[in-house]
C-alpha cells in the first residue's frame, strides 16, 4: 500500500504564492512502481481536474490554462512531489489532491491512491 500525505495549503491573497508538498510512503515495491505523481483540484461544485503530473524521468504535463503560474517538481530520493503556485487567483481556490498509480505484490492491476486533500483559499 502506499500513504499520501500532502501538506502547505492555507490562505493567500491574490497575487500571492503557496507551494504544496505530497509525500508517499510504503512498501519499497509499491513506491518504487509509482511512474507518475499527479495534482488535481476540487473547487466548489465542480468536477475534480487534473492540474499537473510528473513522470519519474521529469516529464511533466500542465492543465493548459495553468501553465506559465504552476510549477510541479519531484524529488525521488524523497518519494515527494511540489506544487509550486505563484500569482494566484480566487479561481485556484479549491482542495488540492495527490494521487499515484502503484501495484502491489500480488495484484496484477495497479492501484489508484490519493492524499486526504489539503485546502487552498485565495482571496480577492
Amino acid at each position: 500500500q502506499v500513504q499520501l500525505v500532502e501538506s502547505g495549503g492555507g490562505l493567500v491573497q491574490a497575487g500571492g504564492s503557496l507551494r504544496l508538498s505530497c509525500a508517499a510512503s510504503g512498501s519499497i515495491f509499491s513506491i518504487n512502481s509509482i511512474n507518475a505523481m499527479v495534482w488535481y483540484r476540487q473547487a466548489p461544485g465542480k468536477q475534480r481536474e487534473l492540474v499537473a503530473s510528473i513522470t519519474r524521468g521529469g516529464i511533466t504535463n500542465y492543465a493548459d490554462s495553468l501553465k506559465g503560474r504552476f510549477t510541479i517538481s519531484r524529488d525521488n530520493a524523497k518519494n515527494t512531489v511540489y506544487l509550486q503556485m505563484n500569482s494566484l487567483e480566487p479561481e485556484d481556490t479549491a482542495v488540492y489532491y495527490c494521487n499515484v498509480r502503484a501495484y502491489e505484490l500480488g495484484r496484477r492491476a495497479p492501484y489508484d491512491y490519493w492524499g486526504q486533500g489539503t485546502q487552498v483559499t485565495v482571496s480577492s
